[in-house]
């Protein structure tokens, strides 16, 4: 077993662990949005069963950040007990759902993260990250499967689903830079053997989107400057939403159990 991390380089790993919990709880409380207002009963389970595996992957991360830091926290009160900026997924997670297909627009970009992202951690030097890691890399390529599938339906339809899609492309790309925005704490994680480079999952993330939109006949946008940053706490009016909803039980009635 690897030994347990202590000093700032537990405080380290536990930030980072946060960031990948927020992004699978986040982006799973938004797909939740969609159960019983998908366009047909399939997608609606489709969507319910992604939103599911999201939240269990955010519940082992979460737990395993509680116990980094060691303070009596668990994964209930990680998930809602903290203040907004104390959250540090990617903004992207966070954006509204628009229609169908600007969700699934965000799905295939997040999904596409995702899988690199874990299929290199699987091997990480944290055990508990890789056995994490292991398991959800399953779940994700079932994730980007169905996503992207919509997606080039959709892309590849009618000239009036394409133009929607391209349209929600155009408008969620730029969200995308902050996935693969080095840090300090990015760096250090690559430095130990905790997590990949970003460079090589971005490389990696890229050829994989490219071949996506090229089947789907839609047009990679051009990079533009981003102005979020949510893994440092910089967030959009959004998440104050999403944690109203989601985090209104546990306020309400704190320690509250099924």
């Amino acid at each position: 077993m690897s030994a347990a991390p202590s000093g700032a380089a537990a405080q380290d790993l536990f930030r980072f662990v946060l960031r990948l919990g927020d992004l699978s709880l986040v982006l799973g409380q938004r797909l939740g949005e969609w159960v019983g207002h998908a366009p047909a009963l399939e997608e609606d389970l489709g969507l319910a069963n992604v939103a599911l595996d999201l939240i269990g992957q955010a519940r082992l991360l979460l737990t395993y950040a509680g116990e980094i830091e060691a303070k009596g926290r668990g994964e209930d009160e990680l998930a809602f007990l903290r203040e907004h900026g104390d959250y540090f997924n990617a903004v992207l997670a966070e954006q509204p759902n628009g229609d169908f297909g600007r969700t699934i627009v965000r799905q295939v970009l997040i999904d596409a993260f995702q899988l690199e992202l874990y299929e290199r951690m699987a091997t990480s030097t944290d055990e508990r990250l890789a056995a994490i890691a292991a398991k959800s890399v399953k779940e994700v390529r079932y994730h980007l499967r169905y996503s992207s599938d919509w997606l080039v339906r959709l892309g590849d339809g009618t000239e009036a689903s394409n133009a929607r899609v391209q349209a929600a492309l155009e408008a969620l790309w730029p969200y995308t830079v902050e996935l693969f925005a080095e840090d300090e704490l990015d760096r250090s994680m690559a430095d130990r053997g905790v997590a990949p480079r970003l460079s090589d999952v971005q490389a990696a993330w890229s050829a994989r989107i490219d071949a996506i939109l090229a089947a789907a006949t839609l047009q990679r946008p051009k990079d533009r400057p981003h102005a979020w940053h949510g893994k440092r706490g910089q967030h959009s009016e959004h998440l104050g939403y999403i944690l109203a909803e989601m985090q209104h039980l546990q306020r309400t009635y704190p320690g509250a159990r099924w």
